[in-house]
C-alpha cells in the first residue's frame, strides 16, 4: 500500500491534547487498533441511538475526513454531535482532506475502486494517530450499512495487513428519516420496496417492482417518468437536507411537481454549495393495496 500525507490533528473545543504524537501502525496482533464506525443520521443531533451516544463516550479519538469549504454544514454537524453528546469525554481529531473522485468517470467501478484505494491510504494514517489502549472513531452519516464505503474500505485495511479490531453501531437512514418526514410507510401491503441509485434508476421500475427509493441521483432522474400515457401515474415523495434546519419536502404525482422538484434542487445547490437529497417513487396502486 502507497504511503500517504500526514493528516493533520487538533484539539477538540474543550479539550486537551498531552503525550507524543503516534506513528504508523503495527501489525502486532497483540496491539489491535480498536474502532468504532458509529451511524449519526442524516442531520439531526437527536437522531442518535443511545446506543450511538454510549459509543461516543469510549472513543478518545475521532476520525474526520474534511470535505472542504463547500460542505462545511456537515462537518458542523458532527461538531454539534459531540458537543451535545460527548461533552463529558476527553477526545482528540485526527483530520485528513477527503479524496474525490470523478463525478463523470467513464469507468464507474474502477474509479470507485481508486477512490477507495485513496481513502484506505487516509484511513492508515489517521488510525496510526491511536495510542495503545485508546479507541478511534468514524461517524457516518445516515447508517454504515448503506452507500457508504467505510465498513468495506476497513476490511480492505484489515486484509492488507493493519491489525485493527473494528465495531458498528447503527444510525438512521435517509430513508427512514424521509418516511418519516412524509409521515408515509415505505411499502404497501403484501408488496416488496427497491433500493437503488438514480443511475440505475435511469434503466425504469425493477420488474415486478412498483415502489423505488432512490438515493444518489445527481441527474434527477425522477424526471423520465412525468409521461403518465408511458410510465402511468407515478408518485413521487421527495425530501432534502433531511433533518437539518434547511429541510425541503415535496411530494405528488411526479408529471405535477417535477419542475417544482427541479427548481428547488438547483436553487438549493446553488445556495448551499452541495445537496443530499433521496425520493420515494410509486407506481399507481394495484386494486389488492386499495
Amino acid at each position: 500500500m502507497r504511503s500517504c500525507s500526514p493528516s493533520r490533528r487538533r484539539a477538540a473545543p474543550g479539550t486537551s491534547e498531552t503525550g507524543s504524537r503516534a506513528t504508523g501502525w503495527t501489525c502486532d496482533k497483540a496491539r489491535m487498533k480498536k474502532v468504532l464506525v458509529i451511524g449519526i443520521g442524516v442531520g439531526d443531533p437527536d437522531q442518535l441511538t443511545m446506543q450511538a451516544v454510549r459509543a461516543l463516550n469510549r472513543v478518545d479519538v475521532f476520525f474526520v475526513l474534511d470535505k472542504g469549504a463547500t460542505k462545511g454544514k456537515l462537518r458542523a454537524v458532527r461538531e454539534e454531535i459531540l458537543r451535545r453528546h460527548a461533552k463529558d469525554r476527553r477526545y482528540r481529531i485526527a483530520e485528513a482532506p477527503s479524496p474525490t473522485r470523478d463525478p463523470s468517470p467513464a469507468d464507474y467501478r474502477a474509479c470507485v475502486d481508486d477512490l477507495n484505494q485513496a481513502k484506505q491510504e487516509v484511513f492508515q494514517t489517521m488510525i496510526g494517530e491511536l495510542r495503545d489502549g485508546e479507541t478511534g472513531a468514524f461517524l457516518v452519516w445516515g447508517d454504515p450499512m448503506l452507500y457508504d464505503s467505510t465498513i468495506r474500505n476497513l476490511d480492505g485495511l484489515k486484509a492488507s495487513g493493519l491489525a485493527i479490531d473494528y465495531e458498528v453501531i447503527p444510525g438512521i437512514t435517509a430513508i427512514q428519516a424521509l418516511a418519516a418526514a412524509h409521515k408515509i410507510p415505505l411499502n404497501r401491503v403484501a408488496e416488496a420496496v427497491t433500493i437503488t441509485t438514480g443511475r440505475r434508476l435511469a434503466n425504469g421500475f425493477p420488474p415486478g417492482v412498483d415502489s423505488v427509493v432512490v438515493l444518489l441521483d445527481g441527474e434527477d432522474t425522477y424526471r423520465r417518468f412525468v409521461d403518465s400515457k408511458l410510465h402511468g401515474d407515478v408518485d413521487i415523495y421527495w425530501g432534502a437536507y433531511l433533518g437539518t434546519p434547511d429541510e425541503i419536502l415535496i411530494a405528488g404525482k411526479v408529471k405535477d411537481v417535477a419542475d417544482e422538484i427541479h427548481r428547488r434542487r438547483s436553487e438549493a445547490r446553488r445556495v448551499h454549495g452541495w445537496i443530499m437529497d433521496t425520493y420515494l417513487l410509486r407506481r399507481g396502486a394495484t386494486p389488492s393495496s386499495r
